[in-house]
């Protein structure tokens, strides 16, 4: 395994205060872990730096054509003050998937999970103590060839950046109001929904500007073919509860394998609940809130953990779920996760790895 040069930082950035919102992306940590590929050479100099700019020609490639991969992770701060960190082999295999789809070279996973730990290590400092808090961590690859031109990059660049976060919606625990798309698309199978790109998220915007316009905090995906199955959220994987039955959106090609989503399903089914992966369309889904089957709904990923659905608006009709509470199984999910996560519950499944 290759061994990570350590530079410190001789200007220290000041930490926000424990009293200080922190709200989600907002503060940066002291340092940054990066690791250049060359082509020939493979990946090479991984190094842990001072947290600054990076320069780029104008012609880079990523500017251009989007070749660019991210994944997002936390690393928690239990009551005795240890550090650790949720299944992070899941997402160094799930960069590697989206890296097999924008024709980047492969990471060594084991390695990528280290270089983590020694970077949260370096910066230990920053993880905060509140409740509710953590500290996030976003692993990006990036092309930076310059050529215009389009063919997979020759050179690329790793980078893994860190921040302290609080909630990452407002509302927080609350129920948060979600918009149905029903006119732009966000990806259709053999496509690349199923991994973590930029080009998603970018692919999103204009429809999560409609629906915070319309005073919604997300926007719910309906398939790009039909038009009528329920995908994922912007942010989130998707989960409806009918019946007692929970049924969430199977994996087809269009929308990502979330971890929590991973976690939730292992969860579920581990306590006796039923749960199905397949396609539900939005008319199943109104017509089981209309006949009051719909027990409730909710999301799960990494920044939110678990969101429970309060309102679901679909054209004209509004769907008030869970009288603006949150549901049972919501609560259940979030409080096994969140207790794992920051050590008040023991991991018997081998999910944490301490630093």
């Amino acid at each position: 395994m290759m061994e990570i040069s350590v530079e410190l930082t001789k200007t220290p950035k000041k930490k926000p205060s424990e009293n200080e919102p922190l709200g989600f992306g907002k503060y940066y940590t002291d340092h940054m872990f990066i690791m250049n590929y060359d082509e020939g050479k493979g990946w090479h100099s991984p190094r842990i730096v001072p947290y600054q700019p990076i320069s780029l020609d104008p012609a880079a490639m990523c500017f251009h054509y989007a070749q660019e991969v991210f994944e997002g992770l936390k690393a928690y701060r239990t009551k005795k003050g240890d550090i650790q960190l949720f299944r992070p082999e899941k997402n160094m295999e799930r960069l590697n998937l989206s890296n097999d789809r924008l024709c980047i070279p492969r990471i060594d996973e084991e390695f990528a999970v280290e270089a983590i730990k020694k970077l949260v290590s370096v910066d230990k400092d920053w993880v905060p103590h509140g409740e509710g808090t953590s500290l996030y961590i976003r692993p990006f690859i990036f092309a930076v060839d310059p050529y215009v031109g389009v063919h997979p990059a020759k050179h690329l660049l790793f980078v893994i950046i860190l921040s302290p976060v609080g909630s990452y919606y407002p509302e927080g625990i609350n129920p948060v109001k979600i918009y149905v798309e029903d006119e732009y698309v966000r990806s259709v199978r053999g496509g690349m929904g199923y991994v973590k790109a930029g080009g998603n998220y970018a692919a999103s915007l204009k429809s999560q500007d409609k629906a915070q316009k319309l005073g919604y905090t997300q926007v719910l995906w309906l398939d790009g073919v039909e038009r009528k199955y329920v995908e994922e959220v912007g942010t989130m994987n998707v989960f409806f509860v009918i019946d007692g039955e929970v049924i969430t959106p199977a994996l087809t090609g269009s929308i990502l394998g979330g971890i929590t989503r991973l976690s939730c399903i292992e969860l579920l089914r581990e306590h006796g609940y039923k749960v199905t992966e397949r396609l539900i369309s939005i008319d199943e889904i109104a017509k089981a809130y209309d006949e009051g089957r719909l027990n409730e709904a909710f999301g799960s990923g990494t920044a939110a953990v678990i969101s429970p659905i309060g309102e679901l608006r679909w054209g004209d009709k509004v769907m008030k779920l869970s009288d603006g509470q949150i549901g049972p199984i919501s609560r259940f999910l979030y409080d096994t996760l969140t207790g794992i996560q920051w050590g008040d519950i023991e991991d018997t499944r081998g999910w944490i790895q301490k630093i």
